[in-house]
């Protein structure tokens, strides 16, 4: 049973959308600490009204850049634990298994008849208009 759940979480693509969830919840941070602390008293400025904290002021309004600067900061310090927390771990697991991820994608060419792309280097016939194509190696 242990085995069967270990096999389900270490599945290629279940621990890239958790990377991609986490980086996504990062990101979402840093916006929204842009919006609440430098976007809305900009606005707030031009209506009138006041707040408190470091920064500039604006008719009145203080532009919290402090916080900004706070939230930039902590989405680094967040991102570089995250790769070294899951993703070397996790690409190191991988190699071991002798499949690559997190890497650069597989070269690919251009059909020169359709001009689809993405087709697989070593490919002799278009996977999109059937047409012949010379294998590159």
């Amino acid at each position: 049973m242990l085995k069967g759940f270990k096999r389900f979480l270490m599945q290629g693509n279940l621990i890239v959308i958790a990377v991609g969830l986490v980086v996504a919840l990062a990101f979402s941070t840093l916006i929204k600490a842009f919006t609440d602390n430098i976007i809305t008293p900009l606005v707030n400025a031009a209506g009138g009204g006041g707040t408190s904290g470091l920064g500039f002021t604006v008719k009145g309004q203080v532009v919290n850049v402090g916080a900004f600067i706070s939230a930039l900061i902590y989405f680094v310090i967040y991102m570089v634990v995250i790769y070294f927390v899951l993703v070397v771990p996790y690409r190191a697991y991988m190699a071991k298994r002798g499949t690559s991820v997190f890497g650069d994608p597989p070269p690919t060419k251009t059909c020169p008849y359709c001009l689809s792309g993405d087709i697989p280097v070593a490919a002799t016939k278009c996977s999109h208009c059937a047409s012949g194509l010379q294998a590159t190696i």
